[in-house]
């Protein structure tokens, strides 16, 4: 039994300084190879005293080649959007669009996530274009308004959300759609 042991550790022994012999002369990859890629695990001693590579993240941050911004000017304004910026499509997710040009109104309603088309209703619609006598006054406004409540009715839409552009109030034209389209069953939210 002496015997057995005596050879398994002298066989044991010359595999791990032909491994060492083996290691030092086999040429280490360099951080361009192909084979650096892939995570070194150590598997003997000798290899765990190895130095490794320097690391290539500075803590948690990797600073790639690729940034726009330096770090600075990165720390000084982050990109981040707040909590009404990133749920409030969540929260509202049907918006009501209108425009008006000097010929026509032109109304729709969309689904922020996905940015599609839910219903839509123009005075430049042939079914509108030969009945109405003015497409931009108070009565095209009031059509256009029933118009777009029940095409968002038939979609499954019952509640909406409208925000007015920079300087711009909710009268006239735009307050006759508003309050056409609460007529007739649709909640702003």
């Amino acid at each position: 039994m002496a015997c057995i042991s005596a050879s398994i550790t002298m066989s044991s022994s010359v595999l791990s300084s032909r491994r060492s012999s083996s290691s030092s002369n086999a040429a280490k990859p360099n951080s361009l190879s192909f084979a650096f890629s892939f995570p070194h695990f150590p598997t003997s001693p000798i290899d765990s005293i190895a130095p490794t590579s320097p690391p290539l993240t500075n803590g948690l941050v990797v600073h790639a080649a690729w940034t726009r911004r330096s770090r600075s000017e990165a720390k000084k304004r982050p990109n981040r959007k707040s909590w009404k910026q990133r749920t409030d499509m969540f929260m509202r997710p049907f918006l009501l669009n209108v425009f008006f040009s000097k010929r026509f109104i032109h109304v729709k309603v969309m689904h922020r996530g996905t940015s599609k088309v839910i219903s839509v209703a123009s005075t430049n619609a042939k079914d509108l274009r030969t009945s109405l006598p003015s497409h931009v006054d108070e009565n095209a406004c009031r059509k256009i308004g029933t118009l777009i409540a029940q095409r968002s009715m038939e979609a499954d839409v019952f509640a909406m959300s409208y925000e007015p552009r920079k300087d711009e109030r909710i009268e006239g034209k735009l307050g006759i759609i508003l309050e056409t389209v609460k007529e007739n069953g649709i909640i702003f939210v």
